[in-house]
Formats: C-alpha cells, sequence, structure tokens
C-alpha cells in the first residue's frame, strides 16, 4: 500500500488581514447590501471560494451587520458598529495570497476616514515540519 500524502503536505501557513476601518458613514455600516458587495468583491478578487452560503445578520438599530464567509482557504468576517463609525474584517487564507487593497476600498465604499491593515504571516514551527518531513 503505498504512503498516503501527509495533511500538510504543500502546506505554508498563510496569511491574515486584520482590517479596521475608522470614521465610516454610519448608514453604510447598516447597509447590508453595501457590506455584501464589499465582501463579495474580494471573494472575486482574490480569487476564493465561498462554501456554502455567505451568512450576514443585521441587528437593530443602532446595531450594525455582521458577515460570515466560509471558504475553502479559510474564511472572511466584518463587523460593523455604525454608533461609533466602526468597521472591522479579517481574512485568513491558507494558502499565500495578493493583498487587497482595502484601504483605498473602504475609504471609497464604506467613507472611512482611517484604514489600518495588518498583515500576519501565519506559519508552522520548524520542529513540527520536521515531524512531517516537510521544509519550510
Amino acid at each position: 500500500m503505498p504512503d498516503e500524502p501527509s495533511p500538510l503536505a504543500g502546506f505554508a501557513g498563510g496569511t491574515e488581514w486584520i482590517i479596521d476601518a475608522s470614521g465610516c458613514c454610519e448608514a453604510h455600516l447598516r447597509d447590508a447590501t453595501r457590506l455584501r458587495a464589499v465582501c463579495d468583491d474580494v471573494v472575486a478578487d482574490l480569487g476564493l471560494s465561498v462554501v456554502g452560503e455567505p451568512q450576514l445578520h443585521t441587528f437593530p438599530e443602532p446595531g450594525g451587520v455582521t458577515a460570515l464567509y466560509l471558504l475553502s482557504e479559510s474564511h472572511l468576517a466584518c463587523h460593523t458598529y455604525p454608533e461609533f463609525g466602526f468597521a472591522t474584517f479579517n481574512l485568513y487564507c491558507c494558502r499565500r495570497r495578493r493583498a487587497w487593497d482595502w484601504e483605498s476600498e473602504l475609504v471609497q465604499r464604506l467613507e472611512a476616514e482611517s484604514v489600518t491593515v495588518r498583515q500576519v504571516a501565519r506559519e508552522m514551527r520548524s520542529s513540527v515540519l520536521a515531524k512531517e518531513g516537510l521544509k519550510p
């Protein structure tokens, strides 16, 4: 019986983006259609694959919208706080991807005054890779 490939074969750890948008238009942060369009464009522009249907929930005022996308590459989440003019996004991809232009897109689409994008490399430690017989 041939050796089965390790479930970690080809796994690079991926990248996570953590985005905070401040000073956003309150009405835009309550608009589930607008927020879905932002998330749909992230998915399309980066060539990601949605598993099932995206979940969006609009909270009663003064609340905002939460959007969750299950991706074959991991997940995309959005939470808005209209009462504070604040939106957060989190995108984790288990394979390396190019960055999306969060800053200019959220300034345009949500009228954000400030957008902070943090990019985190998610990588396994060498000892785990060695145990699996993989190279970093």
